[in-house]
């Protein structure tokens, strides 16, 4: 029952979206992704993911050791908004992101537009956006972990004489090291396939601010089925590359 349930709900629209875009060979689809909006499209999607990725890794790092290792006033809050972008709907982030940045609506955004700086419809408030959804994932799967280990062998290290930076590299590190990993597979996940927050701040511009996501919709709307699919089809093939990179690599970790 549980893997029927699968395949009706991942299987097989995953597998119609494969069939319908080469279902009349390959030349169609490729030709689709290789134009110009789509080319472009693609790499902003990819370059949108290598700033987010990173920048969330270290912060959520950071965030989840400050929450399980330390003691400060408002740790609770601090604990409850790590999760506020899973309540938020997306639009919802996008629209408070175009409120305080946008050079009519909010104060910092008159403020930057002063100065010369252009936060919306560019490539900044894509990249906020994205950061905001997909922040919480590296901190939900590296606290429950770092709780399960405790404090114990980070304590021996240090009575060792091991500095902070060399306890985290050589004790924290290594046992939070999966669960680092899956939290950056969902990471990276949200950031290929963000559209909601995306879809207020970008402006939707051709050529510009359209993402690999918005590329799709547009398509689709446009009546343009194959390279919709293709999109699609990209997509797909880029987040099954990542999880199946690591599941690969985990079988050889735990051999060596």
């Amino acid at each position: 029952m549980a893997l029927g349930y699968l395949a009706v709900l991942l299987l097989v629209p995953v597998g119609l979206v494969f069939w319908r875009t080469f279902e009349h060979g390959l030349g169609p689809p490729w030709h689709a992704i290789t134009s110009h909006e789509a080319a472009h499209a693609l790499w902003l999607t990819v370059l949108i993911t290598l700033i987010v990725v990173p920048a969330n890794t270290i912060f959520g790092v950071l965030m989840a050791l400050a929450i399980v290792r330390y003691r400060f006033p408002g740790k609770g809050i601090v604990n409850a908004l790590v999760d506020l972008p899973l309540a938020l709907s997306p639009v919802v982030v996008g629209l408070s992101l175009l409120l305080l940045y946008s050079p009519r609506l909010g104060w910092v955004g008159l403020v930057l537009d002063r100065h010369g700086v252009q936060i919306v419809y560019a490539l900044p408030a894509i990249v906020l956006a994205t950061i905001f959804v997909s922040l919480p994932f590296v901190v939900r799967e590296v606290v429950p972990v770092l709780r399960e280990i405790g404090v114990e062998q980070e304590q021996a290290a240090a009575t060792l004489g091991a500095s902070g930076l060399q306890t985290f590299r050589r004790v924290t590190l290594p046992a939070i090291r999966w669960a680092l990993a899956y939290g950056v597979i969902l990471t990276t996940a949200r950031s290929l396939g963000e559209f909601g927050a995306v879809s207020v701040v970008s402006g939707r511009i051709v050529g510009k601010t359209e993402t690999l996501t918005l590329y799709v919709q547009s398509q689709y709307e446009g009546f343009n089925t194959t390279g919709a699919y293709a999109a699609s089809v990209v997509l797909a093939l880029l987040a099954i590359g990542v999880l199946l990179s690591m599941t690969l690599l985990r079988p050889k970790e735990r051999a060596s």
